[in-house]
């Protein structure tokens, strides 16, 4: 046991392995399934929480435009979805069957080209890492190349956020407009709204989190993973160094965008819609606040910040409609001012330590009992004999007995 425990400690997976009980045994058992599936909703916005804790709390990238490759992910999925739920017989009452009501409704005829391949499930999946992945490939290419970065960089994936937003809005006819994607019911004949599926659902999505997080663990733990704390501290120095920083720089942002892509889909399967209302510049921000309040050097502090932080939008705006706003803001400065590392930094600056003196004190307090017990055995623990066999003593050593007599 002391060396699984030395392991888990040297892995630093002690954490990790806290959160697992917590999600997949914890949350389940004390949960009813409404409140799973609103977890459920929760944890899709930590694989974007992870991303930035790669990209922002790693790498010293800072992104405002997350919310694109998040709803990217889900609206590829949401377009497998979407055809499966159009079949000819369900939309026999259209002008065209066999095509998705919104593109019947804006008097398309015929299903477009692009839309063709999102009939196979595989393509849709692997659509979902792929699109994402090059969309952020193109503009983190063009960007860090030309060695922009820090504020322009995070403005320009506000600019990519809002172009996105609009573009899906006004091509109503082939995305659903502001409305976007709804109505999703199965997948492969499979319902995704029951109860039991949506448990099954919740559990899928728990497995890919906390394999994210270990594959950006072992990202962070290997060389890749120095040169990108190096890059972040001291960026000219690893450039002198003869590394290409701006690769390094594309690597952690399509990392993050195929990260925030998988927790799009797995929105769009357990929430059963995907809007533009999850691509623009205010989502995006508040991907950046999970990461922010949960810590953005910690994988499983972000993963916690996600949850605290969509936990009181849900609180707030049940307990407080009115001002569940105003709390949200006061919740998330009073958080980062309190612990500017996050709930990782109150766990590594006050806890750890204090436990870690708390254990010292303990041991410390055994040491002095098995000293004492060492020079005087029948004291500690009290004896009831006096320890030489006449069972009558006092529970003193005998040669103080002695000279009291």
């Amino acid at each position: 046991m002391t060396k699984i425990q030395d392991w888990l400690k040297q892995q630093q997976l002690g954490s990790f392995l806290l959160l697992a009980v917590l999600l997949m045994v914890v949350f389940p058992l004390s949960l009813d399934t409404f409140r799973l599936n609103l977890v459920g909703k929760y944890l899709t916005y930590a694989f974007v929480a992870l991303g930035l804790v790669m990209l922002w709390g790693h790498a010293g990238i800072l992104s405002l435009g997350q919310g694109v490759f998040f709803g990217l992910g889900g609206y590829m999925m949401a377009m497998f979805l979407k055809l499966e739920a159009s079949d000819p017989v369900s939309t026999q009452i259209q002008s065209t069957p066999g095509i998705p009501d919104f593109m019947d409704w804006n008097q398309l005829t015929e299903l477009p080209v692009w839309w063709v391949p999102f009939k196979s499930l595989p393509f849709a999946i692997a659509a979902v890492v792929i699109v994402p992945m090059l969309l952020a490939f193109i503009v983190s290419f063009a960007m860090f190349k030309r060695r922009v970065g820090g504020v322009y960089f995070a403005i320009i994936t506000q600019a990519v956020a809002l172009v996105l937003t609009v573009l899906i809005i006004g091509q109503q006819g082939y995305t659903g407009g502001v409305n976007g994607i709804t109505d999703l019911k199965t997948m492969l004949g499979w319902d995704i709204r029951t109860d039991e599926h949506r448990l099954v659902l919740y559990h899928v999505c728990c497995a890919l989190l906390l394999g994210s997080v270990l594959l950006c663990r072992w990202v962070q733990k290997s060389k890749l993973g120095t040169l990108l704390l190096a890059m972040r501290d001291k960026e000219d120095r690893v450039r002198f160094s003869g590394y290409d920083v701006a690769m390094f720089k594309v690597f952690a942002f399509c990392l993050a965008a195929g990260l925030s892509a998988i927790g799009g889909a797995m929105f769009t399967l357990q929430v059963g819609f995907m809007s533009p209302s999850f691509v623009g510049i205010v989502p995006s921000i508040e991907m950046v606040i999970f990461a922010a309040v949960g810590g953005r050097m910690s994988l499983v502090g972000a993963i916690y910040g996600a949850l605290l932080v969509n936990f009181g939008k849900t609180y707030f705006s049940e307990s407080a409609p009115d001002l569940w706003l105003f709390l949200m803001a006061a919740l998330f400065i009073g958080v980062t001012m309190a612990f500017p590392d996050g709930l990782a930094g109150l766990w590594e600056q006050k806890i750890k330590p204090w436990w870690a003196k708390r254990q010292a004190e303990r041991q410390a307090q055994a040491e002095r009992i098995r000293a004492a017990h060492a020079i005087y055995p029948a004291v500690l623990p009290p004896a009831k004999g006096d320890g030489d066999g006449d069972g009558g003593g006092n529970g003193m050593p005998p040669g103080i007995r002695g000279q009291q007599a």
